[in-house]
């Protein structure tokens, strides 16, 4: 009796490790999928560094003010240009996958289709980061500004997650439209309007060294919001996918 107990035990989490390892296995696929086809083209990469150093040298030259009220437009122009170079990034990824039919492809593979989610998910936000690692030290030479703080990097860390989460699904349903370009950015601002403002807010916090607790809340809403859109985003892509 108690042999068949653990037995009965045994192969629920053997399924449950194998499920694991299969999951896990197929994300990393999409995403090597991703950064293997970047390298080759390297086209989605270069638009949004081209796209982000030009808002960020137009601003330079249109902002030509004193060091401390540079200081107070620092956080929205870094989040400005996030926004508007990720995306790009997003529509591009998801317009590349349907136009070399690779979305059909991976929609029929046998796998769980929330990892082809996480999959494209983290190679966006591989994108977007290295956007804001080529960004950072060419906005902190220009305006000189330090920008490379702990409290900062997290911020960012924090809202690319949120905007990464939420783009991803939004770009899957509006790269089966025609308008897919306009689409996403109409459908997508509205949702990350509150992660945008918290970054703006903890950012701008954190670089004027304003009391952390004020600082906090806005990095705790931050949190909640890449938890509560990651969450959304893993039960509902299937049926995005399969409308």
């Amino acid at each position: 009796m108690d042999e068949q107990l653990s037995v009965s035990v045994e192969v629920p989490r053997v399924g449950l490790r194998a499920q694991t390892a299969n999951f896990l296995r197929a994300m990393w696929a999409v995403v090597w999928k991703d950064l293997a086809a970047e390298w080759r083209s390297r086209e989605l990469l270069t638009g949004m560094l081209v796209f982000a150093l030009l808002v960020i040298l137009i601003f330079n030259f249109a902002l030509e003010l004193d060091a401390k009220a540079r200081a107070s437009v620092t956080s929205g122009v870094l989040w400005v240009t996030f926004a508007f170079a990720g995306t790009l990034g997003l529509n591009r990824s998801m317009a590349a996958e349907k136009d070399r039919g690779c979305l059909d492809g991976l929609l029929l593979a046998p796998v769980d289709r929330s990892a082809i989610y996480f999959g494209k998910a983290i190679g966006n936000l591989i994108f977007m980061l290295i956007v804001e690692l080529v960004v950072l030290p060419v906005y902190s030479v220009l305006y000189n500004t330090n920008l490379f703080s702990p409290g900062l990097l997290l911020v960012i860390l924090l809202g690319s997650v949120g905007y990464v989460a939420v783009g991803t699904l939004l770009s899957t349903m509006a790269v089966q439209a025609r308008t897919r370009d306009i689409l996403l950015p109409i459908l997508l601002f509205p949702l990350v309007l509150p992660v945008l403002i918290a970054a703006v807010k903890a950012s701008g916090g954190i670089l004027q060294s304003v009391p952390w607790e004020e600082v906090q809340v806005w990095i705790n809403l931050l949190v909640v919001y890449d938890v509560i859109f990651v969450s959304i985003a893993f039960m509902f892509f299937d049926y995005v996918v399969e409308e």
